[in-house]
């Protein structure tokens, strides 16, 4: 008598060609790394999917849009080397000592050994033609240098200490984007902590002269 064969659930899923599960975390990585390494417009959805091991479809039923992905990659870099800004921020000392470990951070952080150099949030979508991509990572820019005014503002007389605040952390951010360039063209990293440290001692010579 003929066997009867019974097909298992796995076995019918994959003969009617669904995709298969997929580690979100792993795709995570391969998108941060290349989104890190050319930007926002360097890498397009085709590209991302073959390096994820997946079709498009399926990146966009796990994560929206390249926008999307984008955003959850950024997540993830906040999480690891791009955290430092707030780390930073959050030591206790005068403004001028955590503003001089700060960029001491980016030295390192912008030229981790083996990942790509820069900072994603500055650089991933500098110039891009994506406005949401744009939006996005200005956002972010604009949320570090508020936590920067707000941890200057402790070092400051009440009387004129916004305005001057919101100086001081204007340079702190055009410091930061300078060494993420330096570091994306090949800068070492003892020349960016020297660099960084020359910035630290301007911004504390203004913060003192602030705060007279």
């Amino acid at each position: 008598m003929q066997e009867k064969f019974v097909m298992t659930a796995k076995e019918i899923e994959q003969k009617r060609g669904r995709p298969r599960a997929f580690d979100v975390d792993a795709a995570l990585e391969t998108a941060l790394a290349l989104f890190h390494e050319r930007g926002y417009d360097g890498v397009g959805v085709a590209e991302l999917s073959q390096a994820m091991g997946i079709k498009p479809p399926s990146l966009y039923a796990a994560f929206g849009s390249k926008q999307g992905l984008f955003e959850r990659a950024v997540d993830l870099y906040l999480a690891r080397s791009g955290g430092f800004v707030r780390a930073a921020l959050d030591e206790p000392g005068p403004a001028a000592d955590v503003i001089a470990r700060l960029f001491n951070r980016a030295a390192e952080a912008y030229t981790s050994e083996g990942g790509p150099l820069g900072c994603l949030i500055m650089d991933g979508a500098r110039n891009s033609a994506e406005p949401a991509a744009c939006a996005f990572t200005a956002g972010l820019q604009e949320a570090s240098r508020k936590a920067v005014i707000e941890r200057i503002l402790r070092d400051l007389p009440a009387e004129g200490a916004a305005a001057a605040a919101g100086r001081l952390a204007d340079f702190v951010m055009v410091t930061l984007a300078g060494l993420s360039a330096a570091a994306r063209d090949g800068m070492p990293r003892e020349a960016l902590r020297e660099a960084g440290a020359i910035a630290a001692a301007g911004f504390a010579a203004a913060v003192a002269q602030a705060g007279a």
